[in-house]
């Protein structure tokens, strides 16, 4: 909740009841924020924000999503012939998301899923003539950019224990899997 101090330096402090059902009311006060948790949300809302318009960036000019770009890449560096269930093992992704993003780059042209001839239980994915062109003309930009530039490794591991600190500070623990 945003508020504004007053001119004698007073925070108003508000007790909104808001309906949770018809019989039960929560009430809430307004705190005291702090300049540095102040600081960290602004940093969460512009790393959002440029995440948001990156995605809406490549959806106008490439027809994809960062999450579909990210898994082409990934495709494309595991090379020609890479067994479905590898991708699976190398991913931190639910496979009912990875379906959905596979199934949405086979149908634009950008992978080639395929029986594997020596085991027909198997399927194998490979990058398209499409799919390598995109590759080459989008952005390298998102998480995957760390796959390939040269980062202090140090600065890599305060980057992912903030991000984990962060699950933890927003109290998403439970949404994670």
């Amino acid at each position: 909740m945003m508020f504004s101090v007053k001119p004698n330096g007073r925070i108003p402090a508000r007790t909104n009841p808001r309906i949770v059902d018809r019989n039960q009311y929560v009430t809430h006060t307004v705190a005291v924020v702090s300049t540095e948790a102040l600081g960290a949300i602004r940093a969460w809302t512009r790393l959002e924000a440029a995440i948001s318009a990156f995605n809406r960036d490549l959806g106008r000019r490439h027809g994809v999503t960062g999450a579909q770009l990210a898994i082409l890449r990934i495709i494309g560096e595991l090379g020609p012939g890479l067994r479905l269930s590898e991708l699976r093992r190398r991913l931190v992704m639910h496979p009912a998301t990875l379906g959905q993003l596979l199934d949405r780059l086979e149908a634009r042209g950008l992978i080639e899923l395929t029986v594997d001839e020596s085991d027909r239980r198997r399927r194998l994915i490979e990058v398209t003539e499409a799919g390598s062109r995109l590759i080459e003309r989008a952005p390298l930009a998102g998480p995957v950019r760390l796959r390939h530039v040269e980062v202090d490794k140090a600065r890599l591991r305060r980057l992912s224990a903030a991000l984990t600190d962060a699950i933890v500070l927003f109290g998403l623990e439970e949404y994670v899997s």
